[in-house]
């Protein structure tokens, strides 16, 4: 099947980082031209494929951003860039604000000075804080409990009042907890230190970790662990390419749209199911809560499967654990043979 020309390349900040990668991987399965700018703090060069064109650079600078829009006639953005640890957020708030909220700030100032046309936003359902209802609808307050969640939802802010005044249409995606790795194994979450629990979890699965920490065993949920919508993260990426489809055939369109599957999984839960998949058991230690976790963030997806043609795929978390694991045991062969300083 041939895939029609499309219209203008695509920007992707922090696409050599984990989501980032994956969707650079979805727009050029899908035909799109792709131009990577990353600094390479977190994200891996090795991990951009040779299909896209890679920029070292830093979003935070307009100048430089607005000369790279131009060089390459970039007419959509998908903004990835940023810090991403809860907890670093708590301790490191200026850092956040820096890398999230200013960095943003500049980045859209070199999109409209370019004439880029449309804008997706990598944001999170850390902007909801502890909901007063689950299933959470996009609707929902936005009262962010940490700094983490405060710098994208100051972003949010930032492009709806951009949108409104400029010729940018705008899409938001709030991220549940993204986990898995590309099924093919082109990418894969490569970060050292990574605190989510699947990534957590098969790394001490391999051997690079001696446990899994349990934070807290007395949260309202049927085991009392915390509960969370877990989705596959190529899921998430085709959900950012079909996005990216709706912006341009709806110019004075804006969306806002949680990315989850709408279901949750307790932190056991999760557990057993890398047990099951592995064939031996993780172990686990059962540590005090952290200030602030919920006892459940679960998406209200209605929104997306109503106004996008995009449907999961992967939505079953030994699929997603497999995925995971997959990928981990690839990186250790990487990391042996010297492929990845990662």
């Amino acid at each position: 099947m041939s895939i029609e020309p499309k219209p203008f390349p695509v920007l992707v900040t922090g696409g050599a980082g984990y989501i980032g990668s994956h969707a650079v991987l979805a727009l050029l399965d899908a035909g799109w031209p792709v131009v990577v700018v990353d600094n390479l703090v977190t994200g891996f060069r090795w991990a951009v494929p040779d299909a896209a064109t890679f920029v070292e650079a830093d979003v935070g600078q307009t100048e430089t951003m607005t000369a790279i829009i131009a060089k390459h006639k970039v007419g959509a953005i998908m903004h990835f860039a940023g810090s991403v640890v809860v907890p670093e957020s708590v301790t490191d708030p200026l850092k956040y604000y820096r890398n999230n909220t200013v960095a943003s700030r500049a980045l859209i100032e070199a999109a409209v000075a370019g004439g880029v046309r449309h804008f997706i936003f990598s944001s999170t359902a850390a902007t909801y804080g502890i909901p007063d209802q689950v299933p959470i609808s996009e609707d929902a307050a936005k009262q962010p409990i940490n700094p983490y969640g405060m710098s994208k939802l100051m972003t949010e802010i930032m492009l709806k009042d951009v949108a409104a005044a400029h010729p940018l249409n705008v899409c938001a995606l709030r991220y549940f907890n993204v986990a898995g790795a590309d099924p093919q194994g082109r990418a894969g979450q490569s970060t050292t230190g990574a605190t989510h629990l699947i990534k957590v979890a098969v790394e001490a699965a391999t051997g690079r970790r001696e446990s899994v920490a349990v934070y807290g065993t007395d949260y309202a949920t049927a085991d009392g662990t915390g509960v969370r919508d877990y989705i596959h993260v190529s899921d998430l990426a085709e959900a950012h390419v079909h996005a990216l489809d709706y912006l341009v055939a709806h110019p004075d369109e804006s969306l806002t749209m949680n990315c989850g599957y709408g279901r949750g999984f307790s932190v056991l839960e999760v557990l057993d199911a890398v047990d099951r998949v592995t064939n031996q058991a993780v172990t686990r230690t059962m540590e005090a809560r952290r200030a602030g976790d919920p006892d459940q963030l679960v998406a209200d997806n209605q929104r997306i499967l109503a106004t996008l043609p995009w449907r999961a795929r992967r939505d079953d978390l030994a699929v997603i654990v497999e995925d995971a694991l997959a990928w981990e045991r690839k990186l250790h062969d990487l990391r042996e043979s010297g492929a990845t300083s990662g």
